[in-house]
């Protein structure tokens, strides 16, 4: 019986090893599977008084084979990518809105730019005046298109968020039932290895939403925190996320994920406790980059159209009338606050005033209680503004911007200003007919010359700055300094704001009034006291007839925006379009690389943690030679065992 009891036992190992090792290799393909292996023991001897005779072997336990340290590892690289990735991808599709090329916002901007040339060389050809009046349309409908697709963006990146939050608390609420079944299993004396393995594949699943910290207890169930110390899963117990507005920058469009403990109050965590996953990444993508992608559009809108606007205000339509807006645009902007509101018509708003000077920022002033009463937060860097009470605050001015806030704020209380964010989704071309364009100069000038006309007019600007309704006109006299002999100019009557005097170059701009440029060229004409002479007075002025329909100097002027600094007091027009570009494809290729970066170390770390607990197909095709032999061997024992006892019973029969 004994030599049975042995072979029984040897058979019985041997399936059970044969039936690990199938198990192995069929979920060679399951995600989060560990391989397992039969742990074998000899089973105790048994005394016969002349020595232990062994009885064979039997089954310890099935181990896992399972490395905490490389799962843990493998698990926050693969939270860290997740994140990095899904930024990058959100990155690229922002960049395609700003990409370059026929269809793109800058090339419509270049036309219209360039239809001002034609006006330039044929003021009074009413087509030319409305190809620009046709791409002042083209570039109004291609900023409301590109606002428009920044909103979809925005919207598809809320409603993934919002299902990566859904996905979240489901796995939460699977892993805490999970917990309880594993921990009555562990009651046993055995671990349940695939309850452990679905565990751990659902901890990596949570962790590509959003990262977490586990902590093993006693009884085997895994506890999970999020954003450093919120517990999402203790025990059996799970507890939920939600997706918020944030609580830091009220009504700036900005989201928080919050965790709710049941029974507890809710806390806002924000992107830099989330750690990684991909719900970090697009509150990252959703909170700062799209906002600066927004601000830059809607500065660039701003800016060109503000200076278009400005352009033609100082010019003459061809009817003799003072030029109005190119483009609506909206220059004011209400702010959100934190806690008591004001009231209608005390509701703080901020005008910008000097399009130029913008930042493609949000700002957030916040009230303290002692001096400075408070500071002015620009949101896109963090760059501070502290003011000492509101008529201190409503003089500055900041980024171009003029704050105008009738009641001051409770200490801790807040206000957020959004500027640009909406300005590219209202701009609409204002100007509908040829003749609302302001292609000529508001001033005209002429030249006395005394004798043989050398003296040339080659030029006449006027931009930001001039104010028709002061000037009453002006003459330009010359003379030589006998000291120096070089021949100067003089301006009568005095203007305000700039040199009445100077040294005359040919083909060199001289300032006659604030925002008015006269170029000339030759040499102007000299008798003893007396000179050539440069009238200048209004255009509409009855001595110049109705010259101002046939003159393109506005129209010039529009041409000369193209290399104003609009943008940061450094960057023109022209490259106004190709900065952002630049700004927008340095965040993506930024974020592509950390992606790539992220991805490398996870797929390392995860290929380390497949060489401990993963399936070798081979190896188990060895394993399943091995132990069928030793099947067949233990049947044999059988075998032998029966046929001994069938003898002995035979033997005793007789």
């Amino acid at each position: 019986m004994s030599l049975l009891n042995v072979g029984l036992r040897a058979v019985m190992t041997n399936q059970i090893a044969l039936q690990t090792t199938g198990h192995n290799i069929a979920n060679v393909n399951t995600p989060g599977y560990s391989r397992q292996n039969v742990v074998q023991q000899t089973s105790p001897g048994q005394n016969l008084g002349s020595g232990y005779i062994g009885n064979g072997v039997d089954v310890a336990t099935i181990m896992r084979n399972y490395s905490d340290l490389l799962s843990r590892q493998s698990t926050t690289a693969g939270s860290v990518s997740a994140g990095d990735v899904v930024r990058a991808q959100s990155l690229a599709q922002m960049q395609e809105i700003f990409a370059g090329g026929s269809a793109g916002l800058g090339a419509a901007i270049n036309s219209m730019m360039n239809a001002f040339g034609d006006v330039a060389t044929s003021p009074a050809d009413p087509s030319a005046r409305q190809v620009v009046l046709t791409r002042m349309g083209e570039v109004a409908a291609r900023f409301r298109s590109a606002a428009a697709q920044l909103d979809e963006l925005d919207y598809n990146t809320r409603q993934q968020i919002s299902n990566n939050v859904t996905q979240v608390n489901s796995l939460a609420g699977q892993i805490a039932a999970l917990n309880m079944q594993i921990s009555r299993s562990m009651a046993t004396g055995h671990a349940p290895n695939d309850l452990l393995d679905k565990r751990d594949q659902m901890i990596r699943d949570i962790n590509k939403y959003v990262q977490t910290t586990q902590v093993m207890a006693s009884d085997g169930t895994l506890s999970l925190f999020v954003g450093g110390s919120q517990p999402l899963v203790m025990g059996g117990n799970a507890a939920q996320l939600s997706l918020q507005d944030s609580s830091q920058h009220p009504g700036s469009g900005r989201l928080a994920l919050h965790f709710n403990q049941p029974g507890g109050h809710s806390t806002e965590l924000t992107p830099s406790m989330l750690g990684g996953g991909e719900i970090s990444g697009l509150l990252q993508f959703q909170n700062n980059d799209l906002t600066e992608g927004r601000n830059l559009l809607g500065r660039m809108a701003l800016a060109i159209g503000d200076a278009l606007n400005q352009q033609n205000r100082l010019g003459l339509t061809p009817s003799g009338q003072n030029g109005s807006d190119l483009f609506k645009l909206n220059k004011t902007t209400q702010g959100s606050a934190t806690g008591p509101q004001w009231a209608a018509p005390n509701t703080p708003q901020a005008t910008v005033e000097d399009s130029s000077a913008l930042k493609p920022s949000d700002y957030q002033i916040i009230f303290g209680s002692d001096a400075p009463k408070g500071r002015v937060v620009r949101l896109s860097d963090g760059q501070i503004t502290e003011f000492n009470d509101m008529a201190d605050l409503n003089s500055k001015r900041i980024d171009g911007l003029r704050f105008d806030i009738a009641a001051e704020g409770g200490p801790g209380q807040s206000i957020l200003f959004r500027p640009l964010a909406q300005v590219a989704h209202g701009i609409q071309a204002a100007a509908h007919s040829a003749n609302d364009l302001a292609a000529a100069n508001p001033v005209a000038a002429s030249i006395e010359s005394l004798g043989d006309p050398s003296l040339r007019l080659v030029g006449l600007k006027v931009g930001a700055g001039f104010d028709a309704a002061s000037f009453s006109g002006l003459t330009l006299s010359f003379s030589k300094n006998p000291t120096t002999q070089q021949i100067e100019y003089s301006i009568s009557p005095p203007p305000a704001g700039v040199a009445a005097s100077g040294v005359y170059y040919t083909g060199q701009p001289i300032s006659l009034a604030p925002g008015l440029q006269i170029t000339l060229s030759g040499t102007p004409s000299l008798s003893g006291s007396d000179s050539d002479k440069i009238q200048l007075g209004l255009a509409t002025d009855a001595q110049y007839g109705q010259a101002y329909q046939r003159d393109a100097g506005n129209a010039s002027a529009f041409l000369d925006l193209r290399d104003a600094k609009l943008f940061d007091g450094s960057t023109s027009l022209t490259d106004g379009f190709s900065t952002a570009m630049a700004q927008v494809g340095t965040r993506t290729q930024s974020a592509k690389y950390a992606a790539s970066l992220s991805e490398t170390v996870a797929r390392n770390l995860e290929s380390d943690r497949s060489a401990v607990s993963g399936v070798n197909l081979d190896e188990e095709a060895a394993k399943l030679l091995q132990y069928q032999q030793s099947y067949q061997a233990s049947a044999k024992m059988l075998q032998v065992a029966q046929s001994i006892f069938d003898s002995v019973l035979q033997a005793v029969g007789r």
